[in-house]
């Protein structure tokens, strides 16, 4: 019943920007963690961010410094703000969150559909 609903991948050139969005959307009570994936051809798919429900973050050593997540509770959104992109940041970006459904209920996980990124040389 739940979905998360992913925006704003794109092509962008090197050295270029993106915002990316996931909106989850369904009966919730409140998320967990929320996070973004990434899985580009020929490799496993890795986390890239994470974010707690109080905003404690952390992120891939590959992209510190030049990507940001955000969440906005009260939307049940999470973003990603993507700066100073690389060509190897191409890949097929996911959004993830663990949402409870309803009070003293335990976390179930979600991903999104998938949004591509790719930065050109």
């Amino acid at each position: 019943q739940v979905q998360l609903v992913e925006s704003g991948g794109g092509l962008v050139q090197a050295g270029g920007s993106l915002r990316l969005s996931c909106a989850a959307a369904g009966v919730i009570f409140s998320i967990n963690d929320m996070g973004w994936y990434r899985q580009a051809p020929g490799k496993q798919r890795e986390l890239v961010a994470g974010i707690t429900r109080y905003g404690t973050t952390n992120y891939a050593d590959s992209v510190k410094g030049r990507f940001t997540i955000s969440r906005d509770n009260a939307k049940n959104t999470v973003y990603l703000q993507m700066s100073s992109l690389k060509p190897e940041d191409t890949a097929v970006y996911y959004c993830n969150a663990m949402v409870i459904k309803r009070f003293g209920s335990f976390a179930n996980e979600y991903w999104g559909q998938g949004t591509q990124v790719t930065v050109s040389s």
